[in-house]
C-alpha cells in the first residue's frame, strides 16, 4: 500500500520533516529552546536529564537521546551541550550522525563563549540545515516503512471494550501489509502477561516477557509497594475500572489478536525485525511514549476514555476515545470517536477500517489535532535517582 514520505539516506521514511536541536544536559535546555524558537518548522527536546546520573541511568539518558535523534521524522540535529555533563556531546553527534547518515552538528557552550555565542552559531546552524531539509518533498513509498507506536491513558471501562479493540485491529491489519507496531507500559500487562505471552514467536521472547512483568512488580515490592489487587490511579477507578488486572486485560488488545509477538524490547531500543513489539516503559504515557518515538515511531495512536490533550515534539499523535462524553467534552483534543461500537451502530472491525484511513491521513501530512494545537509533551525514563 503506497503513502507519501520523505525519503532518508539510510532508507527510512520520515512522515514529517522537521530539525530537531537536542540539548545533552538540562544545564543546555534554555540555550537549545532560544535557538529552536527562533526558526521555523524546528522542535527541541526538554531535557531535564544529563548529568549526576549513574551507570546504567547515565547510558539509558545518552542512548534514548541518540535514538531520538535517528527518527526518521528528523531531517537534521543540532546536539547543544554545555561541556561538562555527564553524557558525552560527540559521542551523541556522531552516532546520530553515523546511524542516521543525516546532517548532525554539536554545540558546546563553554567553548564557544556562553549562551549569546552558542544561541548565534546554533541559529545559523538551523537556519542552514532548514534551507536545506524544506526542499525536501513527500515521495510515494510503501506502507510497510512505518512504526506505529501504541499508548493508552486516562482509561476507562470504554477503553478495554472498545478503543484498545479498534486500534489492535489497526495493528493487525499495518502488520498483514509488512510494517511494525509497538505497544508499551509494563505495569499496564500486570495480570494479562500470562495471556499476552502466548502469542510470543519464541520460548526466548516469552521468557523476555515475563521476566520484564516480575523484574517490574519487584522494583515496586523493593519501595514497599504491590502493584497487584489495586488500581493505581484515582482517574481509572472514577472511569470504571477496579483492579489493575482488569485494567491490564483490555490494555493488552492494543496488541491486536492476530500478530505473534516478535520481540521485546528496552526502553529506546529498535526493533531489528517487523512485526509486533512489547516495549518495557513506565506507565507514565509521556515517558512511554519518548520511548517508543525513541525506538523509530513514526507515528501515535493514543486511546483514552477520561480524555487527554498529549502530544510529542516528533510524531504526531492521533487520540481515539470510545466514550461519547468525553469525545463531545474534548473535540479539541481527540479526532477519533469510536463510540458508535458502544451504542451497536458499528462492529470493531467498522471502527478498525476508519482508524485505519485516519492513520494513513495522518501519515500522508494531515496534522493531527495535538500538533494544530501546538502540544509537544517529552519526557525520558531514569532508572534511578540523581546523585
Amino acid at each position: 500500500m503506497n503513502i507519501w514520505g520523505y525519503m532518508r539516506p539510510d532508507g527510512q521514511v520520515g512522515i514529517r520533516n522537521m530539525v530537531a536541536v537536542i540539548p545533552t544536559v538540562v544545564c543546555a535546555s534554555e540555550t537549545a529552546k532560544h535557538i529552536a524558537e527562533r526558526t521555523r518548522n524546528t522542535i527541541y527536546l526538554p531535557n531535564q536529564h544529563g548529568c549526576c546520573q549513574l551507570g546504567n541511568d547515565m547510558q539509558l539518558t545518552t542512548q534514548t537521546l541518540i535514538n531520538l535523534g535517528k527518527n526518521p521524522n528528523i531531517a537534521a540535529v543540532l546536539v547543544v551541550g554545555l561541556g561538562c555533563e555527564g553524557v558525552p556531546i560527540k559521542k551523541v553527534a556522531d552516532e546520530i550522525a553515523a546511524g542516521s547518515r543525516k546532517r548532525v552538528e554539536h554545540l558546546i557552550i563553554q567553548e564557544q563563549g556562553g549562551t549569546l555565542k552558542t544561541e548565534e552559531k546554533g541559529l545559523r546552524l538551523v537556519r542552514d540545515m532548514i534551507q536545506e531539509t524544506q526542499s525536501q518533498h513527500r515521495e510515494q513509498t510503501d506502507l510497510s516503512r512505518i512504526i506505529l507506536a501504541l499508548e493508552c491513558g486516562g482509561s476507562d471501562a470504554t477503553s478495554g471494550l472498545v478503543s484498545n479493540p479498534v486500534t489492535g485491529y489497526v495493528s493487525d491489519k499495518l502488520i498483514s501489509l509488512g510494517g511494525t507496531t509497538i505497544f508499551s507500559e509494563t505495569t499496564e500487562i500486570i495480570g494479562a502477561e500470562h495471556i499476552f505471552s502466548r502469542r510470543a514467536k519464541s520460548d526466548e521472547v516469552k521468557k523476555k516477557l515475563l521476566d520484564t512483568v516480575a523484574g517490574c512488580e519487584q522494583k515496586a515490592r523493593d519501595l514497599g509497594f504491590d502493584m497487584r489487587g489495586g488500581q493505581p490511579t484515582p482517574g481509572n477507578i472514577q472511569g470504571g475500572l477496579t483492579t489493575i488486572e482488569e485494567k491490564s486485560l483490555g490494555c493488552i488488545y492494543k496488541g491486536g489478536k492476530k500478530q505473534p509477538l516478535n520481540g521485546v524490547l528496552n526502553y529506546a531500543q529498535i526493533p531489528r525485525e517487523k512485526g509486533l513489539h512489547f516495549m518495557d516503559t513506565p506507565g507514565q504515557d509521556i515517558e512511554s511514549i519518548t520511548g517508543m518515538i525513541a525506538g523509530g515511531a513514526q507515528v501515535v495512536i493514543f486511546t483514552t476514555g477520561r480524555g487527554t490533550p498529549t502530544g510529542s515534539p516528533i510524531a504526531p499523535v492521533i487520540k481515539i476515545t470510545g466514550n461519547k462524553t468525553t469525545y463531545e467534552n474534548m473535540k479539541d483534543n481527540i479526532e477519533f470517536d469510536a463510540s458508535p461500537v458502544i451504542d451497536g451502530r458499528e462492529s470493531i472491525a467498522q471502527a478498525g477500517e476508519r482508524l485505519f484511513q485516519e492513520l494513513i491521513e495522518v501519515i500522508n501530512g494531515k496534522q493531527t489535532k495535538a500538533e494544530a494545537l501546538g502540544h509537544r509533551e517529552f519526557g525520558m525514563y531514569k532508572l534511578h535517582s540523581t546523585f
